[in-house]
């Protein structure tokens, strides 16, 4: 989905559009897409680099030289220490190095590896790579990095889609918030036209965690996919003799989920990754539209906590 159509269109909208990385085959065909992106916007717009080797193959060192190259505005890395990217990026003028950190420990490494922006991401977003004891929602693990991070400003990830979350995430000391699941549901949104309708049939209650065995937790989608996914992580032989990856390899796909996505629009065929949020989607904007709500929505809850506030200080006068 991380496409130039998808990240210009939101970078046009005034938000920070991301490019995913890895939905480019080869590092030449990232930097064709980042150049295709430029075409479509004259903002700003940064790529996703997610690094898990053991579940996908690919040249992570390539990919990062291309991003390094090409300059893009940010970089968000995921799924390993950022320690090693960091000076490369920096050096070839990627100046936002931000990384996306499940937990408050990968949050402290990547504030000593010297990243610009720590992204904190609560278990009820469209996770990926989850490890055991990361089960923890945003409303906590925001808190704590707050805590205890001083030297880097924190992002807000967790099953966001509406202004009163962005508003909440302002008050808590975030300098804004993530959203991924919500674009979905957008008219430039380049997936069938069917997965929008069901996002917005949707409830909070249609996700579910599947490779949490593999010692990689991800949010996806509830449908039949997930559901044989998980009976086969809680088949008894499983739990005794533990998972193989190999039995179910076929039904997590990626060519399974990317046919869905951009042909078939079964929302029901394979595994894809949807946070909480989608409780939250009611309709289909446009990226514009969708960001200028929330910006307005969030404005009005910040003016009515500040004006609480005041109230409550002449009271005490």
């Amino acid at each position: 989905v991380g496409y130039a159509e998808m990240a210009s269109a939101v970078s046009n909208a005034g938000g920070l559009g991301i490019l995913t990385a890895l939905t480019q085959a080869t590092p030449e065909d990232l930097r064709k897409e980042i150049l295709r992106c430029r075409s479509m916007t004259d903002k700003p717009f940064g790529v996703n680099l997610t690094i898990l080797p053991s579940l996908i193959p690919a040249d992570y060192d390539g990919f990062a030289k291309i991003i390094a190259e090409e300059k893009v505005a940010m970089v968000e890395i995921t799924g390993a220490n950022p320690a090693k990217y960091v000076p490369i990026m920096h050096a070839n003028g990627v100046t936002k190095v931000l990384h996306k950190s499940a937990n408050l420990r990968h949050a402290l490494k990547a504030e000593k590896a010297g990243v610009d922006l720590i992204e904190i991401v609560g278990y009820e977003a469209s996770i990926a790579g989850g490890q055991p004891g990361d089960e923890i929602g945003l409303w906590v693990t925001l808190t704590l990095a707050l805590e205890k991070i001083k030297t880097v400003p924190i992002i807000a990830s967790g099953a966001s889609a509406t202004g009163r979350q962005l508003a909440a995430a302002l008050a808590m000391g975030a300098c804004g918030i993530t959203m991924a699941t919500r674009f979905l549901a957008t008219k430039e949104a380049p997936i069938h036209p069917n997965i929008k309708k069901v996002l917005v049939d949707a409830d909070e209650k249609s996700t579910t965690i599947v490779l949490s065995k593999l010692s990689n937790s991800t949010r996806v989608f509830k449908n039949s996919i997930s559901e044989k996914i998980r009976a086969i992580e809680f088949d008894p032989k499983n739990l005794e003799g533990g998972l193989d990856f190999q039995q179910v390899a076929s039904l997590v796909s990626g060519k399974r989920t990317k046919k869905m996505w951009q042909e078939t629009g079964d929302y029901d065929d394979s595994m894809w990754a949807c946070g909480q949020s989608v409780g939250l989607i009611h309709d289909i904007p446009s990226c514009r539209d969708l960001l200028t709500r929330i910006v307005n929505e969030a404005e009005i809850q910040l003016e009515l906590v500040a004006k609480r506030v005041m109230k409550r200080k002449i009271s005490r006068l």
